[in-house]
């Protein structure tokens, strides 16, 4: 499953990418203006999405090491189908790299996500739930 904005969900991919008039407002709160189509990419991913935490989580894990599926659960005390969908979404929309197949596969930022870390880092920090103590 491919995650895209509301703009880039009819393939209208690109820096002149407008939303539908039914989409128009969609997330426009928590996106600055005058983004490009990889801007949006990243906001709807880590911002507006039910699991931008978690994919926020997985990225910034990835960036200090690559990892493999497993590696990550532990790692993020999380289930490993939770992680193997949210791994196949940043996969699917460029943000990962994966080398390997199937169980053995090794995941590691894509050089797209790491040219744009800072980026990215803003979005994370601006949008981090704080954390529940133990």
């Amino acid at each position: 499953m491919t995650v895209r904005p509301p703009s880039l969900a009819r393939g209208r991919a690109g820096p002149g990418a407008r939303p539908s008039a039914a989409n128009a407002n969609a997330g426009a709160a928590l996106r600055p203006a005058n983004v490009d189509s990889f801007s949006r990419v990243l906001w709807w991913l880590f911002a507006s999405s039910a699991g931008a935490a978690t994919r926020g989580r997985i990225v910034t894990t990835l960036r200090a090491e690559p990892r493999n599926a497993q590696q990550l659960a532990t790692e993020l005390a999380l289930d490993y189908t939770t992680i193997r969908h949210h791994l196949k979404v940043l996969r699917e929309n460029g943000l990962i790299d994966s080398t390997g197949e199937h169980y053995g596969q090794v995941y590691s930022l894509a050089p797209s996500a790491e040219a744009r870390w800072s980026e990215l880092e803003k979005i994370l920090d601006r949008h981090r739930s704080p954390r529940r103590p133990r």
